[in-house]
């Protein structure tokens, strides 16, 4: 028998405090889920029922804004998760040979986590920083104008 999943009482009240600040309670979805994340490191079926029932939400619609956005990890990540932003103006500046040379330096395929569960790369939609791409975000920070030799750097930082 598997352990019923739980949100911690400040998860709880932190959500609590989310539905009471917007009109509706779909407002406090992203919020929620954000949340849940931080506290089972992804978003699973468990997870979109258990937000369902401490948000009285349907669990489609916990479901549906949990698949729409690419932030909400879906499977177990890396402790450094490494976003590259691939959609056309990163892509037309080297973002999809970025992430390969990414993956290249960590020894990692994309969506994986590597051997020793440090690292996951991922290509992404928009990030919202066109105009210094080529561009990931790694956990919550931003780092743009990405060439080799700012990846060298940057990967050694992490290890």
């Amino acid at each position: 028998m598997s352990k019923k999943l739980e949100l911690p009482s400040a998860s709880r009240a932190y959500i609590k405090k989310e539905l009471e600040r917007y009109e509706t309670k779909e407002s406090a979805l992203i919020p929620a889920l954000f949340e849940a994340q931080k506290v089972f490191g992804f978003i699973t079926p468990e997870v979109v029922d258990l937000l369902a029932v401490e948000m009285d939400i349907p669990p489609s619609r916990v479901n549906e804004v949990a698949q729409f956005y690419t932030m909400f990890n879906k499977k177990p990540v890396g402790k450094h998760h490494i976003q590259v932003c691939t959609n056309i103006s990163c892509a037309m500046v080297g973002a999809r040979e970025t992430a390969n040379y990414i993956c290249k330096k960590l020894g990692v395929k994309l969506d994986e986590v590597s051997k020793d569960s440090r690292f996951t790369v991922s290509q992404v939609e928009c990030l919202g920083s066109c105009g210094t791409a080529p561009m990931a975000q790694i956990n919550d920070d931003y780092y743009e104008n990405l060439d080799q030799q700012k990846i060298d750097k940057l990967l050694e930082s992490l290890k």
